[in-house]
């Protein structure tokens, strides 16, 4: 038990520091609408990840932590996009946002119980016994996926 008490911790860690390199990359880059290697932009994959982390992810450790085993639908990034980009959205209010939300799910996750992060759900195509913990390791690797993707855009 003390070895997963450590995983979470370190898994916890991780994520806020993920999102801090995250937020670092995306300011970094030289112009936040010039599009890397046929990939989003900056500003897209900001907006995305803010909105993935917080709506989706988010929305959904929140509810499995409330609810008893909830179903949840499948995200169509795509379309999710076409309907809620904003390009006019200044980048530093996106980053802000993402930021706040990964620090109150952070809150949320470090008091939380050991049957909490147990707690299951299922997915419609990704099927049922997904438990808290596998949606914050899913919600961590979306935001390394796109912080890799910024990472090789940087590199000449």
């Amino acid at each position: 038990m003390k070895e997963l008490f450590e995983y979470r911790e370190k898994l916890l860690d991780r994520f806020a520091e993920a999102a801090r390199e995250f937020c670092a990359a995306c300011e970094s880059v030289g112009s936040p609408f010039v599009v890397p290697a046929g990939e989003w932009t900056a500003h897209q994959m900001a907006s995305h990840v803010r909105d993935v982390n917080s709506v989706i992810y988010g929305g959904r450790i929140r509810r499995t932590l409330n609810e008893a085993t909830p179903e949840f639908k499948r995200f169509d990034a795509d379309q999710w996009m076409a309907e809620h980009y904003q390009r006019e959205e200044p980048l530093e209010k996106i980053l802000s946002e993402f930021s706040a939300s990964v620090n109150e799910m952070l809150d949320l996750l470090k008091t939380m119980s050991a049957e909490g992060w147990s707690r299951l759900s299922r997915h419609e195509t990704l099927g049922g016994e997904l438990t808290l913990q596998s949606w914050v390791e899913r919600s961590l690797a979306h935001i390394e996926e796109h912080l890799q993707t910024l990472k090789k855009a940087e590199k000449p």
